[in-house]
């Protein structure tokens, strides 16, 4: 399991919050498990991340 994994966490967030960050930490999880480790993976789940933060802000207002 990668590392970076952790940070699409979402149980703690407020419903709304919630409803945005859950479907990319799945398909983080989902992409985790399917693809080899590399650098690749490494990258496209960072960008990952960083899409979901921008969400999360862009529902905050």
């Amino acid at each position: 399991m990668s590392p970076i994994l952790k940070y699409f966490a979402f149980e703690h967030l407020p419903d709304p919050l919630k409803a945005v960050s859950q479907p990319l930490s799945e398909l983080a999880h989902k992409l985790d498990a399917e693809l080899p480790d590399g650098p690749e993976k490494s990258a496209g789940l960072r960008k990952l991340l960083e899409a979901k933060d921008c969400f999360v802000r862009s529902r905050l207002g």
